[in-house]
């Protein structure tokens, strides 16, 4: 009797492990009856990721009650794979916390995103299940759900725009050179100690050597008579006027010492009497105790005889003022009005290229823009900027070269000096370029987004950007009315071919990268023509091209195609 009571448990037991492996080898056998739908159909990458929603369906009878389930996708291809994470399911007996399949069917959705590699560009999704029932396991065998990866998103060109600071130069600046003649109160006679003042023998210096300067061209002269303030109004004026007689003739006598041809100068001679305008100024200028007081009467009275009694009321005042202010608004102006002529573009090139320490800033500034080498534009901003260390100007279009010449670290030192400098909008957009290219998106939104006015370079760059965070309508408004090949490209990511084909016909001067894309719309419209002769046209001006073409999802279908074969073969 105690024997057979053995035999029933041993097989009670035999019937139970084999029901688990029963189980087991069901789920296993029937794991194609799962039903997976995979959103994109296709795999795609955007904002550097590949991001995939799976639902997968269970039939009626399928999940075991007691089993768990657990659902590895994967992304696989010739030489690697890269998991993502995994869904664990459970039969309605079990009493962990996983999600609940009933033994008369159910579904779960699983969405997950993992970084874009290049090698991901031919690949399949596929999915791995492991089953447990009590103590037993099985391995299921892998089973493709899905293609990819189109990863047209990554053909952005990150080229983002630096702005450069435009010069001050001038090739003809006209300026002024003048002399006060200065007369003693209530006389208009030029006394010799004037003639003969260091203000008289610098101007005397100076229209000898414009006579003999090519590069000064004089137009006009003429001169200014004043009286000060003081005294009867129709006095002064008469005074003012026979300043200007007497100032008039030493100023024309020096001009035909130095053999000025009178004839060709427009000349001009005024007499203005009292300066009340220069005498503000002298007075704001100065550090009279009463001078705010003294601003007051001139903004109270308008009448120049009420000024002046007003001021002299003002006794201890007024004596400060005859003896600091007046004598200096009586006076003659001696003025030759001239254009100083500067380099032309070839000599400012030519001095450039032997001795650069001759220009002078803005000189050297503007010469940048005449070259072309962009090695040479870099020298001519750098020899500013070492010659001239407070100008941020130089250090930024220095900055700015450096990206055009790919030295990104170098482009990222100098434009840090221009900001130390001044922080304005060119210097944050340039900086916001550099991050770019160094792939800090971070950094780069935050420069480009602090910019206050942006120019058509910051919304170029900001376009870049939307596109790599995968933010294409934001893109596309950055990008609006720009007829290069980003805005068509972010035009072909929210699946409005026509308007990149709009876009790709308006560019100048198209590129293979063009072609390649008009390549892709014909592929995506079906349009085997179009695929094909701008496929061949994009790798015949770059055989680059034919390996990228081989791997991109976007010409699957023609993966077998003699004609698509020979284009890239």
């Amino acid at each position: 009797m105690k024997k057979t009571r053995i035999n029933l448990a041993l097989f009670v037991l035999a019937i139970v492990l084999l029901s688990s492996c029963g189980g087991l080898n069901r789920m296993r056998n029937n794991a194609d009856d799962i039903m997976y739908d995979v959103t994109p159909e296709v795999l795609e990458a955007h904002a550097s990721e590949v991001e995939v929603t799976i639902r997968g369906t269970f039939p009626s009878r399928y999940f075991h009650r007691n089993a768990i389930l657990e659902i590895t996708p994967v992304i696989t291809w010739e030489d690697g794979e890269t998991a993502m994470s995994s869904i664990t399911l459970q039969g309605e007996n079990v009493t962990d916390n996983y999600q609940v399949i009933p033994r008369d069917g159910g579904s779960f959705t699983h969405t997950d995103a993992v970084p874009f590699t290049p090698d991901m560009r031919l690949s399949d999704l596929d999915v791995r299940l492991t089953a447990e029932l009590r103590d037993d396991s099985a391995v299921f065998d892998p089973r493709k759900i899905a293609d990819g990866v189109i990863a047209t998103s990554t053909m952005v060109i990150n080229d983002p725009e630096p702005i450069k600071h435009d010069h001050k130069f001038q090739r003809i600046i006209p300026e002024t050179a003048e002399a006060a003649i200065f007369y003693v109160i209530n006389r208009a006679n030029v006394r010799q100690s004037e003639l003969r003042s260091e203000r008289m023998e610098a101007f005397r210096v100076f229209l000898a050597e414009a006579v003999d300067d090519e590069r000064i061209d004089m137009n006009s002269a003429g001169v200014t008579a004043y009286a000060s303030p003081d005294g009867p109004i129709d006095f002064n004026e008469r005074l003012a006027e026979q300043r200007r007689e007497t100032s008039s003739r030493v100023l024309t006598s020096e001009l035909r010492n130095v053999d000025v041809d009178m004839g060709e100068l427009s000349y001009i001679e005024r007499a203005l009497g009292e300066d009340w305008e220069g005498f503000r100024e002298l007075v704001e200028a100065s550090d009279i105790r009463d001078r705010n007081l003294i601003i007051r009467v001139l903004e109270m009275y308008d009448d120049p005889e009420v000024r002046e009694q007003e001021i002299r009321n003002l006794a201890a005042v007024f004596e400060v003022l005859a003896d600091e202010i007046l004598p200096q608004l009586r006076r003659s102006i001696l003025a030759v009005d001239y254009d100083q002529i500067g380099y032309t573009d070839q000599e400012l090139v030519q001095i450039f290229n032997r001795t650069p320490g001759r220009l002078n800033l803005e000189e050297l500034l503007y010469t940048a823009t005449l070259l072309d080498d962009f090695s040479a534009k870099y020298r001519a901003y750098q020899t500013a900027a070492q010659n001239y260390p407070d100008c941020h100007r130089a250090f930024n279009n220095m900055g700015a070269v450096l990206i055009e010449l790919d030295n990104i670290a170098a482009a990222k030192d100098a434009l840090l000096k221009a900001q130390e400098i001044l922080n304005d909008d060119a210097v944050k957009n340039n900086l916001g370029a550099v991050a770019l290219r160094e792939g800090n998106l971070e950094e780069a939104e935050e420069y480009l987004t602090l910019v206050a006015t942006p120019t058509s370079e910051t919304n170029y760059n900001l376009g870049i950007l939307a596109i790599k965070k995968g933010e294409y309508s934001d893109a596309a408004g950055y990008l609006e009315n720009m007829n290069v090949f980003n805005a068509a490209l972010v035009r072909v990511l929210q699946d409005d071919e026509d308007a990149a084909l709009r876009i790709l016909n308006n560019i100048q001067q198209p590129d293979a990268r063009a072609y390649y894309l008009r390549a892709v719309i014909g592929a995506r419209q079906q349009d085997q023509s179009m695929a094909f002769d701008n496929l061949r046209t994009a790798v015949n001006m770059d055989e680059n091209m034919k390996e990228c073409a081989k791997t991109d999802m976007e010409f699957a279908r023609y993966f077998q195609d003699n004609t698509f074969i020979s284009i890239v073969d």
